[in-house]
């Protein structure tokens, strides 16, 4: 569950990098796809985008750390 201090995050930086995260780690992602690994991570930053809570569900699980943004 995620810890109410990384809520001052906003929900979009949390969608685009959770997009970015999975269009990276995607099986897929090779020199020959790339348009579909862009394509991916639009699709999955709208989506999360536009459901707040289920992005906030993603973090803290192994999608991603809730202290991703503590670390850059």
């Amino acid at each position: 569950m995620i810890n109410e201090k990384h809520l001052v995050v906003p929900i979009n930086k949390w969608a685009k990098a959770i997009a970015l995260r999975i269009s990276d780690e995607w099986e897929g992602n090779t020199n020959e796809n790339k348009d579909d690994v862009i394509l991916l991570r639009k699709v999955l930053e709208k989506s999360l985008k536009k459901n707040p809570h289920e992005c906030k569900r993603l973090i803290g699980s192994t999608i991603i750390e809730e202290d991703y943004f503590d670390k850059i």
